[in-house]
């Protein structure tokens, strides 16, 4: 007799459940409980291993004296339309990369893994003739980044129109990463409700995916997976936010390190400034 479909997934889902066990199968399922078990709560999605800000604060080496007296000597104008204009800049530019299709699939450095008890367990679901079933999440799960992220535009331009003076000149002079931090505080929380359902409406027909949010989110009570990656919904949204949290720090760094590069005069001297030119 022929075995179910889903007769595999139900038995990763009880794995994922703690569930009484398994019954013997067609190779060995001790070896997918075990590489299961140490998957949840252990491994680290590689997207989550952002770059951090540089604690140094000014780039090129110059003296913070020179840097003050070069900063304070830009209008309050020239700060604000210039940090503006950078965040601007950056936001867009990443919502671009991001937000088309294959911005995340098709890219390596942007695509986003199965979830870790999924991807620790991958060699012997495809043993087991489950490999369709992961090619097909891994598709859907960076489909629905790549939907989710336009929806960040309008929340990131209204955080730059709602910049003040205090805050541009605190970016200015924080560091390489300090825009990008200012983003996720002002947008974080809100893009994470607009990208939890656009990613749910790309998940939701995947079987794979349901099984593993109906038993995910009981091993998470136990602390074996982690809040994050409690559902498919939960772990793609995370990690698409930061990837574009990501992107737009790359963009924000390349600005800083060569303001001339931009084009910009406005940026040349707003940025130069703060690397004491």
């Amino acid at each position: 007799m022929k075995t179910r479909p889903l007769a595999l997934p139900l038995a990763l889902a009880a794995v994922l459940a703690l569930a009484a066990p398994l019954p013997a199968m067609a190779f060995d399922l001790g070896s997918l409980t075990n590489q299961l078990s140490g998957a949840l709560g252990t491994a680290q999605a590689p997207a989550q291993q952002a770059a951090q800000p540089n604690s140094a604060g000014q780039g090129g080496g110059a003296s913070s004296g020179v840097v003050n007296a070069a900063v304070a000597a830009l209008s309050n104008g020239e700060v604000d339309q210039g940090l503006k204009t950078a965040l601007s800049r950056g936001a867009d530019i990443a919502v671009k990369e991001l937000g088309r299709e294959n911005g995340f699939y098709g890219n390596a450095k942007w695509r986003i893994p199965l979830p870790p008890a999924i991807e620790k367990a991958s060699g012997l679901m495809r043993m087991a003739g489950m490999g369709a079933q992961a090619d097909q999440l891994d598709l859907a799960i960076n489909r629905a980044a790549e939907a989710a992220v336009p929806e960040a535009k309008t929340l990131l331009v209204d955080a730059v129109k709602s910049m003040s003076v205090q805050d541009a000149k605190g970016i200015l002079t924080g560091g390489d990463e300090a825009a990008t931090d200012y983003f996720k505080r002002k947008t974080e929380a809100p893009l994470t409700q607009k990208f939890l359902p656009i990613v749910a409406k790309a998940t939701d027909k995947v079987g794979l995916a349901q099984t593993y949010n109906r038993f995910a989110g009981q091993a998470a009570q136990f602390g074996l997976v982690k809040a994050d990656q409690a559902s498919i919904q939960q772990y793609v949204t995370q990690e698409a936010l930061n990837r574009l949290y990501q992107a737009i720090g790359e963009q924000e760094k390349a600005i800083r390190t060569d303001p001339v590069g931009t084009g910009s005069k406005l940026l040349s001297k707003v940025f130069g400034a703060a690397l004491g030119r």
